[in-house]
């Protein structure tokens, strides 16, 4: 589910320590039990919403390589 939103009050969004911030990356925040996800270069854009199991399998689908388009 993509949604834009402004009505979630203050989240708190994180990103790997390991991002340079000129790179193209994205941010966690968690609301509700979900897992909101965002582009860090268009911070008022779409969000991204995912229930936690559903975030697992994305994160274990790039760990595997899934979705690297070089």
């Amino acid at each position: 589910m993509v949604e834009r939103t402004s009505s979630m009050g203050a989240l708190v969004w994180r990103k790997s320590s390991a991002s340079n911030p000129a790179d193209d990356c994205v941010e966690v925040a968690a609301h509700e039990g979900r897992v909101l996800v965002r582009d860090s270069h268009d911070r008022s854009g779409a969000i991204l919403v995912l229930e936690p199991r559903r975030w697992r399998a994305l994160l274990r689908h790039i760990k595997d390589g899934g979705g690297d388009l070089r």
